[in-house]
C-alpha cells in the first residue's frame, strides 16, 4: 500500500506554483493550427491497422443555468431546441469518424461530459446512444466503463433509469459545496436532498461507480463550512471524490467576473480547507490518488495505482490509457497514437464545418521523440509517484542521467527539500511531496519556460 500523504506547510509554500495539470504532455497550450483533418485521418488509419481499443468522449455543451466558477466550454440557454441542430452535426461527425475505424475495435470506455449532458431530452439521449452503437463497437455486457456527468438539478429517478438502460454504469455528480451562502455566491443552488436522490437511484440501479466533484476556494467558503460539506459528502459514500482548487481567472473566463473577488478566501484559508479535507477523507478510508482525486481502496483507480498500471489522459486518471481516445463534439480533444487534435471550440464554426461535410478539427500536435520520452516520465510520476530510470532507458534507448543532466540540480534541490528521494536508479515522490507532484513534473516540461504561467492554476 502506498504511504499516506503528509502535510508540510513549508514545502507547500515553496512549491505551490502555477502549472499544467498534465492530462496530456505536451499540453493543449502547445496545440497549433498546422494540424488538421489529414493528420486525423492518418492517425485513424494507424489505429484501425493496429486494431487498438477505443475510448470515446462526447461533449454536450448546453446548460440551462450558468455557474459563475465554470471554466468549461458551454452554451447557456433555456431553449432546449438548440440541442437538435447540434445533435444532427454530432451524429454526422460520429459517422465520418467511424468509417475510418474497424468495427472490431471495441469501445472500452465512454464518457459524456459538458456542459450538462442531461440537458438533452430522453428521446435525444436514446437517439444519440443508438447512433453511437450503430457506428462504434459499444460493449453490451456491461463490462465497459461508460460514464456520464450529472447535474442533480437536471436528473431524477426516470433519468437515472434511462441512463442505466442505455448502458451507462458510472456517474460523476457535480456538487461543489452545500453551504447556501456559497451556492448563492456562485449561482448554483443545489440541495443535499437532490444530490442524495440521484445517488440513491444510482445505487438501486446498480451503477458501478459514483464520483462527486467538490471545489475549495469559492467565495464565502471557510474551513468550517467546507468541512461540513465534506462531512455530508462522506456520509453519501461515493467511490471517488474530486476536490478541485478553484482558480480565479476572470480575464480568461467571463462568468467568473460575476464573482466578488473580495469574498474569496485568502491563500492561507484555502490551505487550511485542503488540509482539513485530507484529514477527513483519510479518516474515512479514502486513498489519495493524486491531482485532487481520492478513491476508496477497492476502487479500480486505487487498485491500478497499487499495481502501477494507472494512467492519465484528457479524462483524468484512468485504467484505459492504452485506448485511442476519440473526442466528439465542440471543443473535444482526441489522442490517437502520437496525435493530439481538437475540434473547434466555437459552436457555430463546429456546426457549419460539419454542415459542409468536413470534420471540425481546428488544431493539434504530433508528438516528436522528445515529447514521447517526457510524456512517459511525467505519466509515471503523476500516476505512480515513482520513476525507475532503467525502464525509461530501455524503452527509449537513452542514458537517463545523461539525457536530463541539465535538470539534475533542480532534482537534487527537491531531494534536499524532502519533496523526492533521488538516487542513480530512481525518483520516488515522498509522502510530503505527493500533493506537489505537479511541481516535480514541471521540471521535465520542455515547453514550460516559454509559456505564460498565468494560463495555469496553482498546484494547491
Amino acid at each position: 500500500m502506498l504511504d499516506a500523504i503528509r502535510w508540510d506547510s513549508d514545502l507547500i509554500r515553496r512549491y505551490d506554483l502555477a502549472g499544467p495539470r498534465y492530462t496530456s504532455y505536451p499540453t493543449a497550450v502547445q496545440f497549433h493550427s498546422q494540424v488538421g483533418t489529414f493528420d486525423l485521418f492518418h492517425a485513424l488509419r494507424d489505429s484501425r491497422k493496429a486494431l487498438r481499443p477505443l475510448s470515446l468522449y462526447v461533449h454536450v455543451p448546453f446548460c440551462a443555468n450558468i455557474c459563475y466558477y465554470c471554466a468549461c466550454n458551454k452554451v447557456i440557454t433555456k431553449d432546449r431546441g438548440r440541442a437538435l441542430p447540434y445533435l444532427q452535426r454530432l451524429e454526422q461527425e460520429i459517422q465520418l469518424i467511424a468509417c475510418h475505424l474497424d468495427p472490431a475495435q471495441k469501445v472500452e470506455q465512454l464518457h459524456f461530459g459538458g456542459g450538462t449532458p442531461t440537458f438533452l431530452s430522453h428521446d435525444e439521449l436514446r437517439q444519440l446512444m443508438a447512433h453511437l452503437r450503430k457506428h462504434f463497437n459499444l460493449l453490451d455486457d456491461d463490462s465497459g466503463d461508460y460514464g456520464i456527468e450529472i447535474d442533480p438539478r437536471e436528473a431524477d429517478w426516470s433519468t437515472m433509469g434511462l441512463l442505466r438502460e442505455l448502458g451507462f454504469n458510472r456517474v460523476s455528480i457535480g456538487l461543489q459545496d452545500l453551504d447556501p451562502a456559497v451556492q448563492r455566491a456562485v449561482n448554483r443552488l443545489q440541495s443535499l436532498e437532490e444530490t442524495r436522490a440521484v445517488i440513491d437511484a444510482a445505487r438501486t440501479l446498480q451503477f458501478r461507480s459514483i464520483n462527486i466533484d467538490l471545489i475549495y476556494g469559492l467565495p464565502k467558503q471557510t474551513s468550517e463550512n467546507f468541512a461540513r460539506t465534506v462531512e455530508e459528502v462522506i456520509s453519501l459514500q461515493p467511490d471517488r471524490l474530486s476536490v478541485f482548487n478553484y482558480a480565479h481567472l476572470p480575464e480568461r473566463f467571463m462568468p467568473q467576473r460575476r464573482i466578488n473577488g473580495n469574498e474569496l478566501p485568502e491563500p492561507a484559508q484555502k490551505l487550511e480547507m485542503l488540509e482539513r479535507t485530507i484529514e477527513q477523507l483519510t479518516a474515512a478510508g479514502y486513498r489519495y490518488i493524486g491531482m485532487d482525486h481520492f478513491a476508496l481502496p477497492d476502487d479500480e483507480l486505487a487498485i491500478a495505482q497499487e499495481e502501477q498500471t494507472l494512467q492519465r489522459n484528457f479524462q483524468g486518471y484512468t485504467t484505459h490509457g492504452h485506448c485511442d481516445l476519440i473526442g466528439l463534439g465542440v471543443s473535444a480533444i482526441s489522442q490517437i497514437g502520437d496525435l493530439y487534435c481538437q475540434n473547434s471550440s466555437d459552436l457555430n464554426e463546429y456546426q457549419n464545418t460539419l454542415a459542409a461535410a468536413q470534420l471540425a478539427t481546428s488544431r493539434g500536435l504530433v508528438c516528436n521523440a522528445d515529447d514521447r520520452l517526457r510524456r512517459a516520465v511525467i505519466q509515471q510520476l503523476i500516476c505512480n509517484f515513482s520513476l525507475e530510470f532503467a525502464e525509461i532507458e530501455q524503452q527509449f534507448n537513452i542514458d537517463f542521467q545523461g539525457y536530463f543532466g541539465a535538470l539534475w540540480p533542480q532534482l537534487q534541490g527537491m531531494a534536499s527539500d524532502g519533496l523526492i528521494a533521488l538516487d542513480r536508479e530512481r525518483i520516488a515522490v515522498l509522502p510530503a511531496g505527493r500533493l506537489l507532484v505537479r511541481s516535480v513534473c514541471m521540471v521535465f516540461d520542455a515547453y514550460l519556460e516559454q509559456q505564460n504561467r498565468q494560463r495555469f492554476s496553482r498546484v494547491i
